[in-house]
């Protein structure tokens, strides 16, 4: 269920033994998410009461595109042809987030559009989607010079506008591609093995991951765990359609 169904039930005053609770272990990992992904971001402290809530500020994926801009805030710039920002539907049911954009996609502006992009968009049309109906985009906007792993100050610089982007959306769950995505997303450093065939959350949100598009162009073998994955994820989307009996 979406958070703006959850505030929607919450003020129409419904049936309360009816009402949709998070379990509370659920919650406190989520919680420990992240104050690990502050900490990680530098953030030392954090006030007793906060400034404000997400439903205060509704966003559009335009206006954080517009508040992104021509960045220039870190190193890569220098080197991009275009930011990558994402595309798909804004009110998407399912995100996929992947690493960085490659050098097709550097070109084109568009995320995953290149050999891994076409078995990403095989995969898509596999869970019953076009490749319109998902939201696609990258932990990192800009691509790193010769695909190499993003540093630290890309990553802090680049992930906040991710964050805003999943808020925008609000989908009902997130497809991690690979371990880079899975391991920011989840603010941990567990290899993509172990973490892949589970499901994991972000503010609520079920997360899934597994292997990335382009390491199945390398290993195929390793297709029939991603569509495992998938199916899991198809479950979670399936339960959020239907709400409880």
């Amino acid at each position: 269920m979406r958070f703006a169904d959850q505030d929607k039930k919450a003020s129409s005053g419904g049936e309360l033994g009816r009402s949709p609770r998070p379990d509370l272990a659920e919650l406190a990992y989520s919680l420990r998410q992240h104050l690990n992904y502050q900490a990680i971001m530098g953030l030392e402290w954090l006030p007793c009461q906060p400034i404000t809530s997400i439903q205060d500020l509704p966003e559009t994926l335009e206006q954080i595109r517009a508040d992104l801009g021509e960045c220039t805030r870190c190193q890569l710039h220098s080197k991009r042809t275009h930011i990558v920002f994402g595309e798909g539907n804004p009110s998407a049911r399912v995100v996929l987030v992947g690493e960085g954009p490659g050098q097709e996609e550097d070109r084109l502006a568009r995320p995953f559009v290149g050999p891994a992009g076409r078995l990403l968009d095989r995969i898509i049309a596999a869970m019953g989607w076009r490749r319109a109906e998902v939201y696609i985009c990258n932990v990192i906007k800009c691509r790193p010079p010769r695909n190499r792993d993003p540093q630290a100050n890309e990553i802090e610089q680049c992930g906040p506008f991710l964050w805003r982007q999943l808020r925008a959306i609000r989908p009902q769950a997130i497809l991690a591609l690979g371990s880079f995505a899975a391991q920011f997303l989840l603010s941990t450093q567990q290899p993509i093995s172990r973490l892949r065939n589970r499901v994991h959350y972000l503010e609520g949100i079920p997360v899934v991951p597994t292997y990335h598009p382009a390491y199945l162009l390398r290993n195929p073998l390793q297709k029939r765990q991603v569509w495992e994955d998938v199916q899991l994820l198809l479950s979670l989307v399936r339960g959020a359609t239907e709400g409880p009996e």
